[in-house]
């Protein structure tokens, strides 16, 4: 496929997101494939991900004294630690598609939590793929365990593996590998009331943010959430154990990284600094320097296209993450966007976030709305929620505390994040920072424009588009064609005519699906089987064929 630009209009997303079979979908259809792919090298770097969920960086190595996290202290001792890391939205599933395709969700319409909470999944443009499949058409073996939660089903070409048990062990003899952990105890739900519990951390020694009322409830649940910090860590120490007794950690990148903020009320789901900013650490011995601190700003759009930066393949153009390590590495960020959209399965709403190291300035286009919705998974459950809106219910909450339940959001705000971390002094109306709103007024709307951003677009439009009638399209099948032969060897070609469709293949008994990225020769009387999937589509049938000659 012909590469892509970044620069593509709302019309263009319009246009591509369909899976008409406009165009062939030849070697898979992964972007710049020839240049891609590159010739094996012996000792590639194995890559190992430990990604948990909702937290911020709330732990000793960033600062925090009541925090228990020794692994992860160390971890940091042996590598980097960013202080300035940011996730692209406040919740999970919208991230993680970012991180999974290096891109913005705005960008792709996945940018709506949970599209399956409207009965759909993100059709991105036919360009764009998992980072993964550029990995494994490079000769990573790639295992993720197991959590996606991309917008749309994990395509079966996108891992060699994913599952609960699965990691970097049973991998093709001398093959580097990627693989994710994914760490879920210290998610949101983690931090609802438990009967009997035993706390290890002292509700009294709690730092509680001046924006909650200070009651014990408030305190137990804040403790409670560094309690589930703790056994992370633990996790974490199991698994870089388990690198160490397989001899690995001497040649392997690991990663840690949160997807979102804290799990609990304006952290999670709001566009302050509580919900985009995130803890990550890289060790990657030899090259980067140990106990060192980095302040360039980095997104977790830019973890892919940093992978494929590591494991020197080529990044796509049309990627709009940065790498910030490794033979490709980008110029450091001036500023990150973030945003936010339709929440759980409430109303549609519109912002947007851009910050630099120091000022953040927020655009709420829907600010005619309420400033928080009711939203039953968490309001229901959220002891700090459920105490928040008792307090003010019976008029106790003082001062920060009654920001939360403003009938309207402000259209604009703007905050000094250094000497106001937790956003609460709005500053859009000072006198001495009305040149630096000008500048990052404009700066969004530039951003907003050069990403072709879909904020604002109608939900349902969006999924007219992708799903045309609210029906899953499919993919069409595969074919398989013999464009070479000898007595010994006949080359194969495969392609499937729906646009933007990714191709895997097994061979004889094989049970795992092979990613198909080019022409391969295999002996006569082979029998192969190909599927394939465009993503957000239902995959194909399959299709089974044995390699017979056609002539000799």
């Amino acid at each position: 496929m012909e590469d892509k630009k970044k620069n593509y209009s709302r019309r263009d997303f319009l246009k591509v997101a369909g899976i008409g079979a406009a165009g062939l979908s030849l070697g898979g259809c992964l972007s710049d494939t020839q240049s891609i792919i590159k010739t094996a090298q012996n000792n590639r770097w194995n890559i190992l991900w430990l990604s948990c969920e909702d937290i911020s960086p709330d732990l000793g190595c960033c600062g925090d004294k009541y925090a228990d996290t020794p692994n992860l202290d160390r971890l940091a001792d042996e590598g980097c630690r960013y202080t300035n890391a940011f996730a692209p939205y406040p919740v999970c599933a919208p991230t993680r598609s970012s991180v999974i395709t290096g891109m913005y969700p705005s960008t792709i319409g996945s940018m709506h939590m949970r599209t399956r909470n409207k009965g759909y999944q993100t059709v991105p443009p036919p360009y764009v793929k998992c980072f993964t499949e550029y990995l494994r058409a490079a000769g990573y073996y790639c295992t993720n365990q197991s959590k996606t939660d991309y917008q749309f089903n994990a395509p079966f070409t996108a891992w060699d593996k994913c599952n609960r048990k699965t990691d970097w062990r049973n991998r093709p003899e001398g093959a580097p590998f990627f693989s994710v952990i994914n760490l879920t105890v210290t998610h949101e739900s983690r931090c609802w009331e438990k009967e009997n519990e035993i706390l290890t951390h002292d509700p009294e020694n709690v730092t509680v943010p001046p924006f909650y009322p200070d009651t014990p409830i408030v305190r137990r649940t804040l403790a409670r959430y560094y309690d589930n910090i703790t056994k992370m860590d633990k996790q974490v120490g199991e698994y870089l154990q388990k690198l160490e007794e397989d001899g690995l950690a001497d040649n392997t990148v690991v990663f840690f990284w949160s997807d979102h903020g804290r799990g609990m009320p304006r952290h999670k789901r709001w566009i302050y600094d509580t919900g985009i900013h995130v803890p990550m650490i890289v060790r990657w011995p030899g090259r980067i320097k140990p106990a060192s601190i980095c302040d360039d700003m980095v997104m977790l759009t830019d973890l892919g296209p940093s992978v494929l930066s590591i494991a020197d393949v080529k990044i796509p153009s049309h990627i709009q993450g940065k790498a910030f390590l490794g033979e490709q590495k980008k110029k450091s960020r001036k500023y990150i966007v973030a945003a936010r959209e339709r929440m759980d399965n409430g109303y549609c709403e519109h912002l947007r976030a851009i910050r630099d190291k120091r000022f953040k300035y927020i655009r709420n286009f829907t600010s005619q709305r309420p400033y928080v919705e009711y939203l039953a998974y968490r309001d229901d459950n959220h002891p700090i929620m459920k105490e928040w809106r008792r307090m003010h219910a019976e008029g106790k909450l003082e001062g920060p505390q009654k920001l939360h339940f403003q009938k309207t959001k402000p259209p604009e705000e703007f905050y000094d994040t250094i000497n106001d971390p937790y956003e609460i002094n709005n500053l859009i109306n000072s006198p001495a920072h009305q040149k630096q709103i000008r500048h990052m007024r404009a700066t969004l709307k530039k951003w907003s424009k050069e990403t072709g951003d879909l904020g604002g677009t109608d939900e349902n439009e969006l999924i007219e588009r992708m799903w045309p009638g609210k029906k899953c399209p499919q993919t069409a099948e595969p074919v398989i064609s013999i464009i070479d032969e000898s007595p010994k060897k006949v080359k194969v070609r495969i392609w499937c005519p729906t646009e933007g469709a990714s191709i895997g293949y097994k061979l004889g008994e094989n049970g795992r699906w092979l990613l198909y990225s080019e022409p391969f020769t295999l002996e006569p009387g082979t029998v192969i089987q190909a599927k394939a999937i465009r993503y957000g589509c239902k995959p194909s049938e399959e299709v089974v064929k044995v390699l017979y000659r056609r002539w000799w």
